[in-house]
């Protein structure tokens, strides 16, 4: 087996924890679930950590970086944050999507998808430079209200796609990997899931993990709506979604095979 990688897409809820509400808790309660967070990831062994519903600096959570508080914990090298909605005054709030990586982010975009200052959704585009090889990663997290929107989001996400050119690595040209909350089932009738499922299989080979396990809600998951979509020439070695209650959302964890150089 040639040189690995360790993937993880995890749905963080503001770091809450289980409750319904962030604004529930102390400072000290919200500190001590980001390190149990942080706890999951360096057990993980992941080396790209792809988050969603992460706070750069919302009163709802005391105004923490939780991107910033995870990444040193955990100890990654780089952090990405993608701010989604940003609203100032009073009660200011600021959050998106981040990407926590142990090698090189060279290169990072972040797309909302509109301009909402609350609810607002959006994909963080990042090339992460693995010992010299190329991955592109897609961070993704979709509406959970409207199906309309959801094919409307992910219609932009393919927009993307076809206008940025997927980067070299080796002799191959490599297409990114599609993660997060796509708040869709995987099934034939799943919108948005299976929308951008058969439009990448048009234009490349895709494979979509969890292959059967759910991931939402925490207690007793009954959906499945946190996905990895991993293109060729990658090769999934290992799936799990492991078991925690950090979060409403279980992790997807996977572990590719990289190809050769």
């Amino acid at each position: 087996m040639g040189q690995t990688l360790k993937l993880l897409t995890f749905n963080i809820a503001h770091g809450r924890g289980l409750s319904l509400y962030q604004g529930f808790h102390s400072e000290k309660a919200i500190r001590r679930n980001l390190s149990r967070i942080a706890g999951l990831l360096s057990e993980s062994g992941a080396d790209i950590v792809a988050l969603q519903e992460v706070d750069e600096r919302s009163h709802w959570n005391k105004n923490l970086n939780l991107a910033r508080l995870i990444q040193e914990e955990a100890g990654y090298g780089h952090a990405q944050i993608g701010v989604n909605n940003r609203r100032a005054g009073g009660k200011p709030l600021a959050y998106g999507n981040a990407i926590l990586s142990r090698h090189p982010v060279h290169f990072w975009e972040n797309n909302p998808f509109g301009s909402a200052t609350l609810g607002e959704k959006g994909f963080l585009y990042a090339e992460v430079d693995v010992g010299g090889h190329h991955v592109p990663l897609i961070n993704l997290h979709l509406d959970f209200r409207s199906r309309k929107r959801r094919i409307w989001q992910v219609e932009r996400v393919v927009q993307y796609m076809r206008q940025r050119p997927c980067p070299r690595s080796g002799e191959g040209v490599v297409a990114p990997i599609i993660c997060g909350d796509f708040n869709s089932r995987s099934s034939p009738d799943g919108d948005a899931v299976n929308h951008l499922f058969q439009t990448v299989l048009a234009h490349g080979d895709y494979r979509l993990y969890p292959t059967d396990a759910k991931t939402f809600p925490t207690y007793w998951p009954r959906k499945a709506i946190d996905f990895v979509f991993v293109p060729e020439p990658y090769r999934v070695v290992q799936e799990s979604v492991p078991k925690s209650y950090l979060s409403d959302h279980l992790p997807v964890l996977v572990e590719l095979e990289m190809p050769g150089r």
